[in-house]
């Protein structure tokens, strides 16, 4: 006769077996990995295959949805304005990147030092990045207002300029003035990054340099830079994908103008979506930013990757 086993002893036997499984380290890998999947899943994945939806229809205000297929993207290249969102895209992403990493680079290195307040000076740095972007926006729109900028005070007071300039008025100083806004608030991430890094590179590496006859250039470009490449690497990454979406800030200070100069994609696709009630056209550019931003991360890190031994 078969032996029933009673319902207290299957459920150890089930206890004892899931806990052999969960042992296993790729069984725990998965276990762990499944919620945040399930995560981005369910509040990244589903928006963004809804957009790809969307934008493959002509969907307005109140009004159902008429699938158009790639009417919405043909339309799209055809419009000169998108094509200037592309371009301003490009230079503020690629102005303002570059300008941090250097920017950052030099805080950190400034910020691996020892003097007097370190620890005081490294938590103001944090500043730029602690405040909500809204409310600093809003005071660097006050600090570029042409009525009352304190820049253009200073400009007139040191007889520099008389009137001062138009910040956000004047197309390439809206651009210039955008950049930099972002900039100033992209740094402490570049430099406290970067200071984590440069403070895992051990010191006898500095000091075999130096007996080799390294200077300071020296030991910069043969001993920091290579080890700080892969980090290097994954901040600009990250700066890129934020800068290259960035909304908060251009719409605060310029709305995307004046005449279009300082649209970029999230600001433009808004415009166009929420302003001008085309939800699928809309939908279309804020996608258009996927590709280009795919490919920069590709040859990121394609050129980053470390070379074969």
């Amino acid at each position: 006769m078969t032996a029933v086993l009673a319902p207290a002893a299957v459920s150890r036997r089930s206890a004892l077996s899931f806990g052999r499984w969960l042992e296993r380290e790729g069984a725990f890998g998965w276990l762990m990995v499944a919620l945040p999947v399930a995560f981005l899943v369910a509040l990244v994945g589903y928006p963004f295959f809804y957009g790809i939806w969307i934008s493959l229809q002509d969907r307005q205000v109140a009004k159902p949805g008429v699938f158009v297929g790639l009417d919405n993207f043909i339309a799209d290249w055809h419009n000169p304005v998108f094509w200037q969102v592309v371009v301003n895209t490009i230079v503020y992403t690629a102005a303002a990147t570059l300008l941090k990493m250097v920017g950052g680079l030099g805080l950190a290195l400034v910020m691996n030092q020892d003097f007097r307040f370190k620890n005081l000076t490294r938590a103001l740095l944090l500043l730029p990045f602690i405040v909500p972007t809204v409310l600093s926006t809003i005071a660097w729109q006050w600090i570029l207002d042409p009525a009352f900028s304190v820049v253009n005070w200073a400009l007139m007071a040191t007889g520099l300029a008389n009137p001062g300039p138009s910040w956000l008025g004047n197309p390439y100083l809206a651009m210039f003035s955008l950049i930099m806004v972002n900039t100033w608030r992209g740094l402490p991430f570049y430099a406290i990054t970067l200071l984590a890094g440069l403070q895992t590179i051990p010191l006898e590496l500095y000091e075999a340099a130096t007996i080799d006859g390294a200077g300071r250039w020296g030991r910069f470009r043969y001993v920091t830079l290579p080890l700080l490449k892969p980090i290097i690497f994954i901040v600009t990454m990250f700066s890129v994908i934020f800068t290259f979406s960035d909304f908060q800030l251009i719409y605060v200070l310029t709305r995307g103008g004046p005449a279009n100069a300082t649209h970029v994609f999230a600001t433009y696709a808004f415009d166009v979506a929420m302003g001008a009630g085309q939800f699928g056209q809309g939908a279309s550019i804020a996608l258009s930013m996927v590709p280009p931003l795919a490919l920069i991360i590709l040859a990121m890190a394609i050129y980053l990757r470390p070379a074969k031994s």
